[in-house]
């Protein structure tokens, strides 16, 4: 079986929140990132989107320790100045959050930008800061792996003794620069892992799945919607 070099990051914080956007009016959380956040945080690394290969997609798993609720301040977006008045509502965090994506071109280029990122790095919220490491990797191609934490994309499909592999969710992959129109996508996640053997792109020397997302790039995810 042949092997790939790939970039490894690491990505650590003490508190991340990920808002729903599917929910409006609410401060509804997310189990995990959705790709264009991590998408967003990798163009901040690099400076702005027209320094991301239009050709970037990256395969990511995540976990989290706990979690919780507390509140926030709330900034309603409302054509009406009446309606935009500020207000307090609960916010659902994850608590001691690890990120790990897997990258396979501009290797060079993204280890660069990982280790000295022109602004400062951010996972969700603004305000809740991150760390990163990174390392260089070798995936075995092709082949099934374990599931565990990874996000994969609905139509992959588990080992038919693995009922259960995780649950389905419609999240945000790329946004517009503007932000005014997003594109979706249907993955499933497990919060607390699968076990489940699916097919893979590439697997870990630790038996890891790894399937990389669609394109992230708002230039390119819109062109091939």
């Amino acid at each position: 079986m042949s092997s790939t070099e790939a970039i490894e990051v690491t990505v650590t914080a003490p508190i991340a929140s990920f808002r729903n956007p599917l929910y409006q009016g609410i401060q509804a959380g997310l189990p995990c990132p959705p790709p264009s956040t991590v998408g967003g945080m990798l163009a901040a690394t690099v400076g702005d989107w027209e320094s991301v290969p239009r050709g970037t997609r990256f395969a990511m798993a995540f976990t989290a320790e706990g979690s919780g609720t507390d509140l926030e301040t709330y900034h309603p977006a409302a054509a009406k100045a009446a309606s935009r008045k500020a207000t307090i509502k609960d916010r659902h965090f994850l608590t001691h959050i690890n990120l790990t994506a897997w990258l396979l071109r501009d290797l060079d280029m993204w280890e660069q930008a990982i280790r000295t990122p022109v602004w400062p790095l951010r996972l969700g919220r603004s305000q809740d800061l991150a760390t990163a490491r990174i390392r260089r990797v070798f995936l075995a191609s092709g082949g099934t792996g374990t599931q565990g934490h990874a996000l994969i994309p609905h139509t992959t499909r588990p080992d038919p003794a693995f009922r259960n592999n995780g649950e389905q969710m419609q999240l945000p992959t790329a946004m517009t620069i503007d932000r005014a129109r997003t594109a979706w996508g249907i993955y499933r996640y497990a919060r607390t892992g699968s076990p489940a053997q699916i097919p893979a792109d590439y697997t870990t020397p630790g038996g890891q799945a790894v399937i990389l997302l669609p394109q992230i790039h708002p230039h390119t995810a819109f062109a091939t919607a």
